[in-house]
This record gives structure tokens, sequence and C-alpha cells, in this order.
């Protein structure tokens, strides 16, 4: 592991880390969720 990778893990508070994986995966959900909604939704060019 490099150095700096090593300084930036070990100040970064545990919490602040759960909480942006926390965010990431809700964001990852959201964006499945819509593209299901648009499931079947003709978004060829020759529509527009």
């Amino acid at each position: 592991m490099p150095v700096a990778h090593k300084v930036v893990v070990a100040a970064t508070p545990l919490r602040e880390v759960i909480v942006r994986h926390l965010a990431l995966f809700a964001g990852a959900a959201l964006f499945v969720f819509v593209l299901s909604l648009t499931y079947g939704l003709d978004l060829s060019p020759g529509f527009f």
C-alpha cells in the first residue's frame, strides 16, 4: 500500500467511511430502480 494512501486512510474517521459507503450503495440502488422504471421505454434515436 502506498504511503500516501496509508496517511489518507488513517486520517479518515470510520464513521465517514461508513457514511460514504452507505451513500454510494443508496445511489447505486436508486440508479437501478430508475433503470427498472424505464424498462421497455423506447429511447432510440428514431423515437425522437
